[in-house]
């Protein structure tokens, strides 16, 4: 049966010597894999929407396990991003991490925004670390490590000072900070800001204002989290990070 999806190029495989197999995450059907036959060839009608990134309307025969393309409309090329080495590695990673975070064939309309967003605020010249930031904080509810950021996850307190605790996956208000002694101590501007990256509604993200030593500070939590949690190790994360490191600080 033909069916028609609104999607965004995750990445794309080699299949035979003119073929690809294109992963693409839709709008209204989750994430797929579809054939484009031919789409190597340089004349391909397919050649332009199997680019990386790319946001596509698609035409598609949906079969058990894959699909076949039939057609594609190119709303958005997002050309900029791939053209950029610095803006592809923040894009690369951000779709990388959505395949790691998704199975297949389950939609999420809005899932697909946030991608969507996160992509044109790249695009528009954003700054890329937080929005790499905000979107690893925000899919910890898909991978199942959802970090407890509404109360003291010991006791259950929702107001007063608060720590952020690795160990019990989320905030540790004072009463409850000796069970972890290598909690990290937080302001109150820190506790609110993880909760705002966490919360944060998709056509707000850009009017998230945060400091570079908050901003990094809070990255290097989110980093400890995944690496105790996440159970990921993604080579677009491992390329991204060596190249925050080496590039200046901004």
């Amino acid at each position: 049966m033909l069916e028609k999806a609104e999607g965004i190029v995750i990445r794309t495989l080699p299949y035979g010597e003119s073929h690809l197999i294109v992963k693409v995450f839709t709008k209204e059907k989750g994430k797929l894999a579809l054939m484009a036959k031919g789409a190597k060839k340089p004349k391909s009608q397919y050649a332009a929407i199997c680019q990386p990134y790319a946001h596509t309307h698609l035409t598609f025969y949906m079969g058990k396990s894959m699909g076949t393309l039939s057609q594609g409309e190119m709303l958005h090329t997002f050309r900029s991003l791939r053209e950029d080495l610095d803006m592809s590695a923040y894009a690369a990673y951000i779709l990388e991490l959505l395949d790691s975070s998704v199975e297949e064939k389950q939609s999420s309309p809005n899932l697909f925004a946030l991608v969507l967003h996160l992509l044109e605020r790249l695009e528009a010249g954003d700054d890329p670390v937080l929005l790499r930031r905000v979107f690893e904080w925000k899919v910890t509810h898909l991978l199942g490590i959802r970090p407890q950021l509404k109360a003291c996850a010991n006791c259950g307190e929702a107001k007063g000072i608060f720590s952020f605790s690795i160990k019990e996956a989320g905030f540790l208000c004072n009463r409850c900070k000796h069970t972890d002694q290598y909690r990290l101590a937080l302001t109150d501007e820190e506790v609110r800001m993880l909760r705002e990256w966490f919360y944060v509604r998709t056509p707000n993200i850009e009017q998230i204002e945060v400091s570079i030593a908050m901003r990094d500070k809070l990255a290097s939590v989110i980093d400890t989290y995944y690496d105790q949690y996440s159970g990921l190790r993604l080579k677009s994360k491992r390329f991204l990070d060596q190249w925050e490191n080496w590039k200046p600080k901004a």
